[in-house]
């Protein structure tokens, strides 16, 4: 599906540094901010987009909070005796317990994509959350390679994360039609993805799916284009950025309270600034402030 000269929205995955994402959106809710014609989202980015796009304030914050940060969710001894070291289908059914989505309001507002990454081939694929797909499509796009030992299927295939294959899908969103993009990322502006330092146990581990392993010894590459891309995008398009400040706390694994409360207050503080620097309030414009953060 393609939409000519269109405004996409782009909301990074990152595991529980997806707090800033989930602060950024709820800033947004607060006015209503809606100005984009299709989403698409990665891992957690894809859960903070169904909260934002189903209007629902603190939903996300409270799924990362209250439910990422248990033990039923994460769990290292698990995984040591040969489980999953995430419980991603039981994040899904409790979240939706705890906090259900409105289907209503989610699909009457702007379409959304999750990517996930095909495990059969290591490439990325988009798929539009549907009713019928929703579950599926949500469990995959968060089923964190290794940390999940059995890929998830449906539609025909199996998938992993898709932040191994696409952690910021703006080329996707260019190549639909998107021409004013903006996007949420999970690190600071400055950040720079360096290559896995070893190679030969990502094969050993991965050795069941070489497609995922590619993928792996590559996303660094990826990611660091994505960013390129970001910061000197094409002529005919316009990149806007959210991201952390450099002090940004939270880090992938971080459980700590207080912590995630501290990132989950720079999204905030991130995403109504965003919408002040777009009306000019800070006296900034699209002429001066490439990425608007």
């Amino acid at each position: 599906m393609v939409f000519e000269n269109s405004r996409a929205l782009i909301v990074e995955g990152g595991a529980m540094r997806g707090i800033f994402a989930s602060g950024v959106l709820d800033a947004f809710m607060t006015t209503d901010f809606r100005p984009y014609d299709f989403a698409m989202g990665v891992s957690a980015g894809a859960s903070n987009l169904l909260g934002y796009l189903s209007h629902q304030p603190k939903r996300s914050y409270n799924v990362i909070t209250e439910l990422a940060t248990s033990n039923r969710f994460f769990n290292p001894r698990r995984f040591l005796k040969g489980g999953d070291l995430v419980d991603v289908n039981w994040l899904w059914k409790e979240s939706n317990r705890r906090y259900p989505i409105d289907k209503r309001t989610l699909f009457s507002s702007i379409p959304i994509w999750a990517t996930v990454t095909n495990v059969s081939n290591g490439h990325a694929d988009y798929y539009r959350i549907t009713e019928s797909n929703i579950k599926d499509a949500m469990v995959a796009s968060a089923a964190l390679p290794i940390a999940v030992k059995t890929p998830p299927c449906f539609s025909g295939g199996c998938y992993t994360d898709g932040g191994v294959a696409d952690s910021i899908p703006v080329k996707e969103a260019y190549r639909r039609g998107a021409r004013d993009i903006t996007v949420i990322l999970s690190h600071p502006l400055s950040y720079h993805m360096n290559p896995t330092k070893h190679p030969w146990l990502m094969r050993k581990l991965l050795s069941r799916y070489p497609g995922v392993t590619e993928a792996m010894l590559h996303r660094a590459e990826n990611y660091n284009a994505s960013l390129e891309f970001i910061r000197n995008p094409p002529a005919d398009s316009v990149v806007k950025v959210i991201a952390p400040p450099e002090n940004f706390p939270v880090k992938r694994l971080t459980m700590k309270p207080e912590t995630i409360e501290e990132g989950y207050l720079m999204g905030v503080e991130a995403g109504h600034s965003h919408i002040a620097n777009l009306m000019g309030r800070h006296g900034l414009t699209e002429e001066n402030c490439h990425f608007c953060i």
